[in-house]
């Protein structure tokens, strides 16, 4: 049963103009930083990106998720929101062709930082179509390498890395029993050297590994996740572990905190720098769009929901329609209530430290838009791919979770 949700509208918030989702730039944020809120451990905000002092570890802080696309993300995006907090990842084999500084996810998390921000890097490794490196091999060395680049440029000026994304989706199925802990072993005591040798014991840079996936499915919680999780809590220099609880019902992310929690040292934390409800909307991508609103828009009765989402993508809709297109189908509606009930529930545990959220619709989201697509793009806080700009100019607002988001700072 879905909680009753109270109405947290915030009056005259702050509008967000001239945005096109994948299409503006990163804009560094000027002029004054205010203070952090709640949700980062009460620490002050960062000057111009130098921290002095490590700050006090984060708790149940709620963020912005941006992936690997950082277009369009602004300060104005996140003060619309009212966090302090943005997650990216970068995959090491872009960091061959670009420098560090300059690759757009790190680039523009260190924007990000030098306003004041909070900010969090997970490095992606991404082998699923080729062997894992094992240690003391060139083809690891290789990988090293690119890891140096990553810390050379992000140390002492994110707050926290994340070492892998999602290893275990990441990675051949014949090397995750046996080349995957080895390999992130190694790389977790490479970052663990490196950030002593460059910063120090006291270095403001906290570390994570991440991220597990599918732990609602008990095939998935193998022995190597149980030994990559031991690996975690023996680790005295990393804080935690990074959840990705993309599920069908809010009952399979608890699963997750159930799974990992008592696996892990009682000092360590959990992120969850992505989580949704996507296979719930997979469910349901295939469904004839609701009889009320195939009349109201003369839409042939048994359209499926994803073709009209296509003609949204390809022609942006109105955003009363957009509306009416997701709150009039139950499924949608019904679980209005997710993300408050769903962020509560990770903060019950006590032990969250950053949640993050994604916020802008990107084009790969919208990009060959069938029956078979994954629907990540219902997740975004905004819909700015699919509904008209506000006349003001500011972006259209997912009708179910864009207010929650906001409350729950």
């Amino acid at each position: 049963m879905q909680e009753r949700r109270t109405d947290h509208r915030r009056p005259g918030r702050r509008k967000v103009l001239g945005l096109t989702g994948g299409a503006a730039a990163v804009l560094a944020g000027g002029g004054a930083i205010r203070a952090l809120g709640v949700g980062d451990g009460g620490a002050e905000a960062h000057a111009a990106g130098a921290h002095t002092e490590r700050a006090a570890a984060p708790q149940d802080a709620l963020g912005s998720n941006f992936n690997e696309e950082p277009r369009g993300m602004t300060p104005a995006i996140l003060d619309d929101l009212g966090t302090r907090w943005v997650r990216g990842f970068v995959a090491t084999p872009r960091l061959d062709s670009v420098a560090a500084p300059e690759q757009p996810a790190i680039k523009s998390l260190l924007s990000f930082a030098a306003a004041g921000y909070r900010t969090v890097l997970s490095l992606k490794f991404p082998y699923q179509d080729q062997p894992l490196p094992q240690p003391g091999t060139s083809a690891m060395d290789t990988e090293l390498a690119r890891v140096d680049k990553a810390l050379a440029a992000v140390l002492e000026k994110v707050d926290i890395l994340i070492i892998g994304n999602e290893p275990f989706l990441e990675t051949r199925a014949e090397d995750r029993a046996g080349r995957l802990n080895p390999f992130y072993k190694a790389v977790t005591a490479h970052v663990i050297a490196e950030r002593a040798r460059r910063c120090g014991a006291d270095c403001s840079t906290r570390l994570y590994m991440g991220a597990l996936n599918r732990l609602e499915k008990p095939e998935w919680r193998t022995p190597a996740v149980e030994s990559w999780l031991a690996h975690v809590k023996d680790t005295p220099q990393l804080d935690g572990v990074d959840l990705h609880p993309h599920v069908a019902a809010i009952e399979h992310a608890q699963q997750y905190t159930d799974y990992a929690l008592p696996r892990i040292r009682g000092d360590q934390r959990f992120l969850a720098t992505e989580f949704s409800l996507v296979h719930w909307w997979k469910e349901h991508w295939t469904d004839p769009v609701p009889g009320v609103y195939a009349t109201r828009y003369g839409v042939p009765a048994g359209t499926a929901f994803w073709e009209e989402v296509r003609k949204a993508a390809a022609n942006p809709f109105p955003q009363a329609r957009w509306r009416d297109l997701l709150m009039e189908s139950t499924w949608f509606a019904s679980r209005q209530d997710w993300l408050t009930r769903q962020v509560r529930q990770f903060r019950a545990t006590g032990r969250l430290a950053v949640a993050t959220y994604g916020t802008l619709q990107g084009p790969a989201m919208t990009s060959d838009l069938g029956p078979d697509k994954m629907p990540w793009l219902l997740n975004s806080l905004y819909a700015n791919l699919v509904a008209q700009r506000s006349a003001d100019g500011s972006l259209a607002h997912n009708p179910a979770f864009y207010e929650d988001f906001r409350a729950l700072q």
